[in-house]
């Protein structure tokens, strides 16, 4: 319990902050310094979520249900898009549009002189959807995989046309895993930070990084009511997804192909228009202005283009940090899978615990440890405050229900008779733990442990708020250069951060997915 209590802390301290000043909360969240950014964080996130809700199943259907032309190549190109950073998505967004981007001379050569610059609402919402969708195809995706083909093959016998089919029969089965896929679009999408703040468009999260320190009395409230309003998504949520068990098609039964005919031209286009949209062309704009800044150079001092050996250091820290992060969230967390797993009472409130950690932005988490900080005693905050020790915290706060569910999955295949074979031959509690129960539960924690890294390694506000003085990872060297305009100098730092993005999706959360099936 103490460990779900840790993960609930940052919330808590900002209710107990708020507490003492209840009225001034109060009079800014009515104020139009909050209303305003309130509906602008709301329209974006909601579009976002319908949106990348449509977009998700609709292609999660195509890519596991029907006799598309690769399948099997859509099925892994399809999820890759988590690995672009939704800043790093906007920052090629305006790349692409900038004066000599990419999209600069074939439209010259059409006649068209000028741009439209890049930003406000519709650019975050392009962002965010393009680069959020995997969050609803990946539980779209396996929830299909395993519906039994009985249920469709007697509608079709009944008459029903496939739309009729897909309606009334396959929408019912897969309504959870839209609403827990599109719940996880919104909440990425109302407590995102870099893809608002490069479009300029003012939302909750932007109004509190711009107003943290001069007036923190305003970040304070919102940073409160963005919490809030997370927590109480996730809860809306859970209560709407108490349904009964659905249908499972028996292990190893083949599931239903729909052939597409005539359709298998127009949906290879709208599978592959998606791909190149989500990932084809944000790597392509990076690679143009990357390659275009290394072949031309730069006379200015530090620049990445001239000195690519200055991202080794970024690349080092993003490493260790998100290491030390993922370790640190698996073992936090392994206590709650053993409880929870054996259906405890401490064990499931730690668990909600833990979910609503994860519910809260980086922003908010990140602004509550530094309050924290520099409330606490002075030795305390000092030993604290800007160290690499509350940066891997805030990491693991954030991300720990990550690594929690796949620590739970481990847990619960852990087959008994193993455990009581064990402790037959006199093994004690943890001999047990570590010489037979660790090594069959590797699979799964190291799966976890890779989410975690994976997103503690892009994670950008709680990074740029409590990273210590001089210490840059792959995403303050995108941010600090796209800030300060030099695209070239971006791309390359965000091509670096893709690709190392990249490969521990594929070494530790994809390969390990596998080996739990």
């Amino acid at each position: 319990m103490a460990v779900g209590v840790g993960f609930a802390a940052p919330l808590g301290y900002l209710v107990v902050r708020s507490a003492a000043d209840a009225g001034t909360v109060l009079d800014l969240w009515w104020s139009t310094r909050t209303l305003g950014p309130l509906a602008r964080s709301l329209l974006v996130a909601t579009a976002a979520a319908a949106a990348a809700s449509l977009l998700g199943t609709a292609l999660a259907w195509v890519a596991t249900r029907t006799d598309v032309p690769g399948g099997r190549l859509w099925r892994v190109l399809l999820p890759l898009p988590l690995v672009v950073p939704s800043y790093i998505g906007a920052f090629a967004l305006i790349a692409a549009f900038a004066p000599g981007g990419l999209l600069a001379g074939p439209l010259d050569a059409l006649g068209v002189r000028r741009l439209p610059a890049a930003g406000g609402f519709w650019g975050a919402f392009v962002v965010l959807t393009l680069f959020s969708y995997p969050y609803v195809y990946l539980p779209v995706a396996a929830r299909l995989r395993q519906l039994p083909p009985s249920l469709e093959e007697s509608a079709r016998l009944l008459g029903h046309r496939p739309a009729r089919a897909f309606r009334t029969v396959v929408l019912p089965q897969i309504r959870d895993a839209i609403r827990a896929g599109t719940m996880l679009v919104f909440l990425y999408s109302v407590s995102d930070f870099g893809a608002v703040q490069l479009m300029r468009y003012d939302t909750l999260t932007r109004t509190i990084y711009a107003t943290r320190l001069y007036d923190p009395s305003l970040s304070l409230a919102l940073s409160l009511l963005l919490g809030m309003l997370a927590v109480g998504v996730v809860a809306a949520e859970r209560a709407a997804t108490r349904r009964p068990r659905p249908a499972q098609a028996p292990l190893g039964s083949p599931g239903l192909v729909v052939p597409l005919r005539r359709w298998r031209a127009p949906a290879v286009a709208f599978v592959a228009a998606r791909v190149g949209l989500a990932l084809a062309a944000p790597v392509g704009v990076l690679v143009f202005w990357a390659g275009r800044g290394l072949l031309r150079g730069s006379a200015r001092a530090g620049a990445l283009v001239t000195d690519l050996g200055s991202l080794v250091g970024p690349a080092v820290n993003t490493a260790t940090l998100s290491v030390a992060a993922a370790v640190c969230a698996v073992v936090a967390v392994l206590p709650v899978a053993y409880l929870s797993a054996r259906r405890s009472r401490v064990g499931g409130a730690a668990n909600a615990l833990v979910v609503g950690g994860f519910a809260l932005p980086g922003l908010v988490i990140a602004l509550a440890l530094v309050f924290w900080t520099l409330q606490a005693p002075r030795t305390v905050g000092d030993l604290l405050y800007q160290t690499r020790s509350l940066l891997v915290a805030a990491y693991v706060v954030h991300f720990g229900a990550q690594a929690l569910r796949a620590a739970q999955v481990a847990v619960g295949s852990l087959p008994p008779r193993v455990g009581d074979a064990a402790r037959t031959l006199g093994a004690g509690r943890l001999r047990r733990l570590w010489a037979v129960e660790l090594p069959l539960m590797a699979p799964g924690l190291l799966a976890g442990g890779g989410l975690v890294l994976l997103s503690a390694a892009k994670e950008l506000p709680a990074t740029l708020l409590l990273a210590p003085a001089g210490l840059q990872t792959l995403a303050t060297k995108v941010w600090s250069a796209t800030e300060d305009a030099f695209l070239a100098d971006a791309s390359v730092a965000a091509l670096a951060l893709v690709v190392l993005s990249g490969l521990l999706t594929w070494l530790l959360v994809i390969r390990q997915a596998e080996a739990l099936e």
